[in-house]
């Protein structure tokens, strides 16, 4: 069993950003366990958060890469079918046995396929019906895009706005069908999402709210998004972009306890000795954040408490942001309906399309918005993050001095 700062085998299932964060900070601070990342996939890591921009044309798939840290073995193409606590071995594919003193588990999350008639073909999706999660996902839609006319995207949270706009970016005709509100309704309150609505319909983007997709139609390729109510969008391209779900089947099967994600302590540990989960998969005082932000500081607390520092994870204050061309936003804490006890200051210049918000508790900011002006963000998150008290004049914040 790896010790504090001792030797062993650290395996690490999982080389997305979680996983490679990990085993990069672990060999900075000097761990001296041998690790070994275990990638599904035949790539190294690499920046999900920047897929949209890649399938905009706006990076290289090589620009995206993210480092894992000197002497860090890389499997990629490793899928891990099963873990076996007892005698410490994964089971990978093709039925290759690797053996493990502890494990970190960072397997992340799959997309959420919505219930719709019509949505598979003879080989799994309809032709013309993509899910969006990983390179292999950005280069198939890059090219069944290239040859398309109209998309329709289902989805209207980040990835579904993001990729409506790289979409846009090629020359498609976009819709966007969304169930709530308001776009992207759990980081933004409704003025926001109105104004980001009308700065993604700027861009030639339309979205239908409080809609709900019924069935794709089409027999052989997709050429149409039937919603509840019997209105047809003419589409010969889909976008499912229903959400994620923590990857916790592997963590299952081997008999750790789950509940949305696989449930971990204030030492980001599992319910089996020398066993850790981090990022999208892991459920950590009822939180599953799904975020870039949340993921990168367990990843960090977990290495340097593997590594021997003196560690642990009590929780993130997530960021929410979303820079892509003129569309750019920052959301964190408390930004829904206002709770008794707080107080709110708003900004809105609706003819440059931006709009600020801020929440107090006394003299302490428990959540904030700024869309479309990004310019004091750094020193909102840091009174935020470190719940510094607040000037006199809090005004004073949302305005670059």
């Amino acid at each position: 069993m790896t010790g504090a700062g001792g030797g062993g085998r650290i395996a690490v299932v999982g080389a997305g950003l979680a996983g490679a964060r990990f085993a990069e900070r672990y060999r900075e601070l000097g761990g001296a366990a041998e690790v070994t990342l275990y990638g599904a996939e035949p790539r190294g890591p690499y920046n999900r958060v920047l897929l949209a921009e890649v399938l905009a044309g706006h990076y290289d798939p090589e620009a995206i890469a993210l480092p894992y840290g000197r002497e860090v073995a890389l499997r990629t193409g490793h899928e891990v079918w099963a873990v076996d606590l007892v005698r410490r071995e994964l089971t990978l594919t093709g039925g290759q046995l690797a053996g493990f003193d502890t494990l970190v588990l960072a397997t992340g999350a799959n997309p959420v396929l919505p219930t719709l008639r019509g949505l598979h073909g003879a080989c799994g999706l309809k032709r013309g019906v993509h899910v969006f999660r990983t390179l292999a996902d950005c280069a198939a839609l890059v090219e069944d895009a290239g040859r398309a006319e109209r998309a329709v995207v289902i989805g209207g949270g980040v990835l579904g706005v993001s990729t409506a706009r790289a979409l846009a970016a090629l020359g498609l005709r976009v819709q966007i069908v969304h169930q709530g509100p308001h776009l992207i309704e759990r980081q933004l309150d409704e003025a926001a999402g109105q104004a980001f609505g009308r700065a993604l319909a700027a861009l030639g983007v339309v979205s239908h709210l409080r809609s709900r997709a019924r069935a794709l139609l089409g027999a052989d390729r997709v050429t149409g998004v039937q919603l509840v109510g019997g209105r047809t969008l003419e589409a010969d391209l889909v976008v499912l972009a229903c959400g994620v779900r923590p990857r916790t089947g592997l963590a299952y099967a081997s008999g750790l306890a789950v509940g949305n994600g696989v449930l971990v302590d204030d030492r980001l540990a599992a319910s089996a000795p020398g066993v850790y989960a981090i990022g999208d998969c892991a459920e950590h005082r009822g939180a599953v954040h799904g975020l870039a932000g949340p993921a990168w500081e367990q990843a960090e607390a977990l290495a340097a408490q593997l590594a021997g520092a003196p560690a642990g994870y009590t929780g993130s204050r997530p960021l929410a942001r979303l820079s892509a061309g003129p569309l750019e936003y920052a959301a964190f804490g408390e930004v829904g309906e206002e709770q008794p006890g707080t107080d709110v200051l708003r900004l809105a210049d609706p003819t440059r399309g931006s709009y600020k918000k801020l929440v107090l508790r006394g003299d302490r900011l428990v959540g904030g918005i700024l869309l479309g002006d990004l310019a004091t963000v750094g020193a909102l998150t840091r009174a935020y993050e470190r719940d510094d008290p607040l000037p006199a004049d809090p005004l004073s914040l949302l305005t670059v001095r």
